[in-house]
């Protein structure tokens, strides 16, 4: 099996616990496989690959940095920007094009991220169905679109615009999860429960419950759903944004699972990683393991996970991994 590591300085390929760079870039916070093809969205734009990541061509989506792409379920791609973007392809991922609602309504509402100066948002997570798109802004909310972009309706989870993560449940369309932090328009939010964590929604993303009851540290942003039964949800946490092994303490950063949909949580971290001097950013579902993930830290680590909480060390010796696919 083939790993894909997209890290602060391009792809990587792991085969055999061996790490190869295969396209050098900035910023690569997405590498996903749709169809026979490999797209990675970087600081720089978006590059595909028909080849296993061999060669790699820059698409029309060029200076901005891409942070998902999502298939529509009928061959139409989205693509998610910052600044706060959203594109649409019709040919495969060959050629892009901007779907200006977006932008307009993060423009209208003056979203950034709250750092100084304040930061363009961006559009950061995806969730694709038809012509039904959600898209997670960070710092602006869950924009909701039933018209393919046409028009949008906004929400915040427990009045959160700080959104990480969207992913929908694989057998209960209506039910959606979101991972979210302290980030608000005009500052940062207490740094108590209830104001950064997991939300659910059961209704489409209509409403939002609190689902990270209890849990500390509360900071979530790496998510992934397992399609298999029990479709466990696994999430990455931290106390901040900021949160980094260079730090006195590293960044105590803590991975849990719930196979309930959040109503409860127990942790996947060993005695090494409880909590984990390494920051989690890549994480993604291991295709080979019944209920395992694959998880990237900021050392430069990809790690297998099992769901016993069982820590094998996949490749080490790359740069920040910010995204996992295989």
């Amino acid at each position: 099996m083939n790993i894909y590591a997209g890290t602060s300085k391009g792809v990587f390929r792991v085969v055999d616990g061996s790490a190869t760079q295969v396209l050098e870039s900035s910023g690569v916070r997405e590498v996903i496989q749709i169809g026979e093809r490999l797209f990675a969205g970087t600081g720089a734009g978006l590059y595909v690959s028909d080849d296993k990541g061999s060669n790699w061509a820059l698409t029309n989506l060029q200076e901005q940095a891409v942070w998902q792409i999502r298939d529509n379920g009928d061959g139409i791609l989205y693509a998610g920007t910052a600044p706060t973007g959203l594109f649409r392809s019709e040919d495969g991922g060959s050629s892009w094009t901007e779907i200006e609602s977006l932008a307009k309504l993060a423009e209208e509402g003056g979203w950034s991220i709250p750092l100084d100066p304040p930061i363009p948002s961006a559009a950061r997570a995806l969730v694709v169905k038809g012509d039904q798109l959600w898209v997670g802004v960070e710092v602006g909310g869950i924009a909701i679109s039933e018209d393919a972009g046409a028009t949008w309706s906004v929400v915040l989870p427990g009045d959160n615009p700080d959104l990480h993560m969207l992913f929908s449940h694989p057998e209960q369309p209506e039910t959606l999860f979101a991972s979210t932090g302290y980030g608000r328009l005009d500052r940062v939010a207490e740094m108590v429960e209830g104001n950064a964590g997991v939300f659910r929604s059961e209704d489409g993303g209509n409403s939002w419950i609190y689902a990270w009851k209890g849990i500390t540290p509360r900071y979530s942003r790496p998510m992934c759903i397992d399609l298999r039964p029990p479709y466990g949800l696994t999430v990455a946490s931290a106390p901040t944004a900021f949160s980094s092994y260079r730090q006195e303490n590293g960044a105590e950063a803590m991975l849990f699972r719930s196979e309930d949909g959040g109503e409860s949580w127990r942790s996947l971290c060993d005695e090494t990683h409880s909590p984990s001097r390494a920051n989690i950013h890549g994480l993604t579902v291991d295709p080979e393991v019944a209920g395992g993930v694959l998880a990237g830290t900021d050392t430069g680590e990809v790690w297998r996970v099992s769901d016993q909480s069982e820590w094998q060390l996949v490749a080490d010796g790359m740069p920040a991994v910010m995204s996992i696919s295989c």
